[in-house]
């Protein structure tokens, strides 16, 4: 059984009728959390407490670390540093810019599987030299973008 034309479209404007509060202004743009630092900032120093607190004592890294990492994740903390640097004039929102290009995370992720193959065939010594010129580019591309950027 087929609806007539007239009643299926009478169905559908009240459908959007129903759905209409989904789309209001208000739901889209939430409003700004002010006291967000109250919570943010004793967050971070403890992340970074705690990270320090394994290095000092010698914890197993990989715990801490993945602790560390999705406590931060589940709390935007990460989000929460980088508007912090973005607020520094000119050289912040191109630093947060550069940070985020998924090629600084590509270099940065093939170089520690090469090192990580290189070092379980015995060639700790020529790892430490690539790492070192793996830095050096990855630098030389994020000093190049922010220079780049703040000449044109």
């Amino acid at each position: 059984m087929t609806l007539p034309e007239h009643q299926f479209k009478a169905d559908l404007n009240n459908a959007d009728l129903d759905n209409a509060h989904i789309f209001s202004e208000e739901n889209i743009v939430s409003p700004t959390k002010l006291g967000a630092w109250k919570w943010m900032l004793p967050l971070s120093i403890a992340l970074v407490l705690a990270v320090f607190a394994a290095w000092h004592f010698g914890w197993h890294a990989k715990a801490v670390t993945t602790g560390v990492v999705l406590l931060a994740a589940a709390s935007h903390v990460f989000a929460w540093i980088l508007g912090i640097i973005t607020l520094v004039p000119i050289i912040g929102p191109l630093l947060v810019k550069v940070l985020s290009l998924s090629i600084i995370w590509l270099l940065n992720a093939v170089g520690y599987l090469v090192s990580y193959v290189a070092i379980k065939r015995g060639y700790s010594k020529d790892v430490l030299t690539y790492r070192a010129v793996t830095i050096a580019l990855i630098t030389g591309i994020v000093i190049g973008f922010i220079l780049a950027n703040l000449l044109n």
